[in-house]
């Protein structure tokens, strides 16, 4: 299971790890028809969804005249709207909208997201899957698309539909199963709030005005997912290099990750106190142990838990050093009894509030302990792996110290 430090990687791949997230955060457009509620196979649902989407824009006909130009779109990787990862499954997402967009409509010209085309591009392609609940394994999963026109940043065409998750694969890829921190940061609200607004609506200024370092990120995170580390970190730290870069969390983490991959010690252990110092700034940051099954113990191979005492050194130092004070909260996946994961979840909390005390003693008078079993999951699939990382962790708000 995990922890999550809300002020200031390794991928939760296996039965009982933990997560610990260390809570240390146009022109007018004709409004598409409310979206079905019934439940389509999930090809269904993204055609129904594409198809509805384009068909907005085609009755623009102040913004689009009928001999215009095939209109560039470029897309933004879609997200699982919950966990904020990139999924297999939102990956076949954003393959399958592409595609029907490109195949079935001849008005669309699909862009490869990079820097040059957003200023080529008419139009930004985003898009979320978010559970429909946490009550179930595979709850339905509601779609979510959005064209947002570049040079006026109204959003012109939104669409929704409804699908079944009939035996889709939520596992998170590479970058996200080993990322130490969960990166849901402001940037990726924003991501989801542009996605969910209304034709005729601006889409989310905070998402737009960083839009610049995000097709640096994909390409980086392409290259970190397929083990080309070094190519990956010089990418990471170019993203960075600009204002808007250093405000966001994924950037940061992907300099952590790729220099840990390549052995650059010294380097991981400063980017990783980096995070932990936006995390503080901004009230938000996630960090990851794994532990052994049911119990307190971290998972014994160094290749998963060897940078662990770092990591909680630099948090303890920083919350010291920052005056917090906090309580910390166990949360558990769905897998077990309520009675045992309510202690387990107490039992793990405990166990991180005293490693960080044994680092800095005086955070035993600013913290407390408690546990919320799986009573506040977010995925809520219960099937102790990746794809529920983010169950299993252990947050520490930030409360007053009066």
């Amino acid at each position: 299971m995990t922890t999550t430090l809300r002020r200031t990687g390794l991928a939760a791949s296996l039965s009982g790890a933990l997560l610990i997230l260390a809570g240390l955060a146009g022109c007018a457009t004709p409004a598409p028809p409310p979206p079905s509620t019934a439940e389509l196979p999930f090809d269904q649902a993204i055609a129904q969804a594409t198809d509805s989407l384009v068909m907005q824009t085609q009755k623009q006909a102040p913004l689009i005249p009928r001999t215009s130009a095939r209109r560039g779109v470029v897309l933004d990787p879609m997200i699982d709207a919950g966990s904020a990862q990139q999924t297999v499954a939102t990956q076949l997402l954003q393959e399958r909208v592409g595609e029907r967009m490109g195949s079935r409509h001849d008005t669309i010209e699909l862009l490869p997201f990079q820097s040059a085309n957003l200023a080529r591009a008419r139009y930004l392609l985003t898009g979320t899957m978010t559970r429909l609940s946490r009550e179930q394994a595979r709850p339905p999963l509601r779609i979510d698309l959005a064209l947002t026109e570049l040079a006026t940043g109204m959003v012109v065409a939104q669409s929704s539909a409804v699908a079944r998750d009939d035996g889709l694969d939520h596992t998170p890829l590479p970058y996200y199963q080993d990322t130490p921190v969960p990166i849901k940061d402001q940037v990726i609200d924003s991501y989801v709030r542009t996605t969910a607004t209304p034709a005729g609506q601006r889409a989310d200024p905070y998402y737009l005005d960083r839009i610049a370092v995000a097709p640096a990120f994909k390409d980086a995170t392409a290259n970190y997912n397929a083990e080309r580390y070094q190519d990956a970190l010089m990418q990471y730290n170019g993203a960075a290099g600009g204002t808007a870069g250093n405000a966001q969390l994924r950037v940061l983490n992907g300099i952590y990750l790729s220099s840990a991959k390549l052995g650059r010690t010294g380097e991981a252990e400063q980017a990783f106190g980096k995070i932990v110092a936006y995390g503080i700034a901004q009230q938000q940051l996630g960090v990851k142990f794994l532990f052994n099954p049911g119990s307190t113990a971290f998972w014994p191979d160094a290749k998963v838990s060897g940078a662990y005492p770092m990591w909680l050194r630099e948090i303890a130092k920083a919350s010291a050093e920052a005056n917090v004070c906090m309580d910390i909260v166990g949360h558990t996946s769905r897998t077990g009894p309520v009675a045992f994961n309510d202690t387990l979840s107490v039992q793990r909390a405990r166990y991180i509030r005293d490693r960080l005390i044994g680092e800095a003693g005086v955070l035993g008078d600013r913290t407390k302990p408690s546990g919320k079993g799986f009573r506040e999951n977010i995925i809520g699939s219960g099937t102790d792996d990746a794809a529920d990382a983010l169950d299993r962790r252990v947050e520490f708000r930030i409360v007053d110290c009066g």
